[in-house]
């Protein structure tokens, strides 16, 4: 009786960089160029190593595919984010706000999914070298990335089934620039902790058993590594491994902060800055990463844009 009494949010006000209001235009360009460099640097990695003979490797099949993770990823607070700071009213339906958390849950997860895939694809060239081509077939690589992609949807929808169950009946301001569990719990007229619980299980789940396959499988690289007779033989196949390894750092140092830490751990303002880490700034620097770490990337995107690169 009593909670059918309770007034429900329809709708959530992101609060977003209000608190910066003669920054507004400013930050609106800062994360349109920041969206605009996404969408083109991924893009780029993916027209290259689509369309050139040379990158049909699992490696670069699994780094295009990366790329448009990347791009979904970002898709899905960048555009919100920029709409908000144009407009300044920042209202957003509840329905909305949860198929936002969703997809942000989803592809967060793929994201961890597909890095640890990456760090298998690596472990197999460096430590299997004479077996690579018969493990990692295209019918392998295809269903790995498939499993990345889908593993994780059940359970996550799951949860945000039950994060947006909760009762909300104001205050529905979301201290945070997009929809996501952390902040919307602090709203809930309800006890949380059950709730709470079950996400940091599937965060435990999603976020840490790709984490502890990607740092064993480094483990092996970098043993196997150690064993190259040559200095040449060992430049190179850690040059293979720094790319990603550098995007991991990026992705799960921010990402595992904000849903591993404890809730008095950071501020708002700083739980902002880690959650542009992992949704803008890693899928914007993913591409400079790997170019800029690897020769035939750049010599594609020379052959891309030869007039361009030249002048």
């Amino acid at each position: 009786m009593v909670e059918d009494n309770l007034t429900r949010v329809t709708e959530f006000i992101l609060l977003g960089f209000s608190d910066l209001p003669n920054l507004q235009g400013f930050l609106f360009g800062i994360f349109l160029v920041i969206y605009l460099s996404i969408l083109t640097g991924n893009g780029l990695l993916i027209v290259i190593t689509k369309t050139n003979p040379a990158f049909q490797t699992p490696m670069y099949f699994f780094l295009w595919n990366f790329s448009f993770l990347e791009i979904c990823y970002a898709s899905v607070t960048l555009p919100r984010m920029l709409a908000d700071l144009w407009t300044q009213k920042r209202i957003i339906s509840f329905v909305a706000c949860a198929v936002q958390a969703c997809f942000l849950y989803i592809l967060g997860v793929a994201e961890c999914l597909l890095l640890a895939v990456m760090a298998y694809d690596r472990y197999v060239a460096i430590c299997k070298p004479l077996f690579y081509p018969l493990i990692m077939n295209h019918k392998v690589c295809v269903q790995l990335v498939m499993v990345s992609w889908i593993t994780g949807v059940p359970i996550l929808i799951e949860e945000t089934y039950q994060t947006f169950s909760l009762n909300f009946c104001g205050p529905n301001i979301i201290n945070h620039i997009f929809c996501d569990a952390p902040p919307l719990f602090e709203l809930a007229c309800m006890d949380t902790y059950k709730v709470r619980i079950s996400v940091q299980v599937v965060a435990l789940l999603f976020i840490i058993t790709p984490f502890l396959l990607i740092l064993a499988s480094y483990i092996k690289i970098i043993t196997t590594i150690l064993k190259l007779p040559s200095t040449s033989g060992r430049s190179k196949a850690f040059s293979t491994c720094s790319s990603h390894l550098m995007v991991v750092c990026l992705f799960y140092g921010s990402g595992s902060t904000v849903y591993l830490g404890q809730k008095s751990s950071h501020s708002a303002t700083s739980g902002k800055v880690l959650a542009l880490f992992y949704t803008t700034v890693t899928p914007m620097f993913n591409p400079l990463i790997y170019s800029l770490r690897n020769k035939d990337v750049i010599a594609a995107l020379k052959k891309l844009f030869p007039k361009c690169l030249r002048s």
